[in-house]
């Protein structure tokens, strides 16, 4: 399944959607989301603890100015990349 997080970890029930997410699946941070991508931060400990890939949409990384502070641990990608995510994953949660 693919997770489309747009809001930020601190708006939201970040744990509960934690416990849904497995190693099967790929999440991607996108809008306000990308907050959780951060380097060292909780929410992207938690998210790396589950084992899915995560992916953070680049165009809202630099938007909101964080270019530097993205953890090298997720993969940026572009709207193209987006669309191929949705493409592969035929059950997508969005949030």
């Amino acid at each position: 399944m693919l997770y489309t997080i747009a809001t930020s970890p601190f708006h939201c029930d970040f744990s509960a959607l934690l416990r849904l997410i497995t190693n099967q699946d790929a999440v991607l941070l996108i809008q306000d989301g990308v907050i959780a991508a951060i380097e060292q931060s909780k929410y992207l400990n938690e998210l790396q603890n589950t084992g899915a890939q995560i992916y953070v949409l680049e165009a809202d990384v630099v938007a909101r100015g964080l270019q530097n502070k993205i953890s090298e641990a997720v993969s940026l990608i572009s709207y193209q990349g987006f669309v191929r995510l949705t493409e592969a994953h035929k059950q997508h949660f969005s949030l």
